[in-house]
């Protein structure tokens, strides 16, 4: 077996991987409302919108917030202060599930 032999296969399988995440990425669409374009273009920029919707059964304005907070915090999410209550106030009315 020729030494490329490993590389290739492993540009092949990250090439698969990479295809795989990105292949769904436009079936995800979030609720219309006021703040959706705003939401959505911020989130987008670090995760997958899934995210909204699939940990939407388990919260609510509190969870929502500290959540919005944990990814300036934390991650250094691009969240001007003044969009943090339209961020919060759109995913509270559309994806609180408690």
């Amino acid at each position: 077996m020729s030494r490329a032999a490993p590389r290739i296969a492993l540009a092949a399988c990250i090439a698969t991987c990479c295809a795989r995440a990105f292949a769904d990425e436009g079936s995800v669409q979030l609720v219309d409302g006021a703040g959706r374009e705003l939401t959505a273009g911020i989130c987008v920029t670090c995760h997958s919108l899934d995210y909204i919707p699939m940990n939407a059964p388990v919260m609510n304005r509190s969870g929502w917030d500290k959540s919005v907070h944990k990814m300036i915090d934390k991650f250094g999410a691009p969240i001007r202060p003044e969009d943090v209550n339209t961020i919060v106030g759109y995913l509270t009315d559309h994806y609180s599930g408690s």
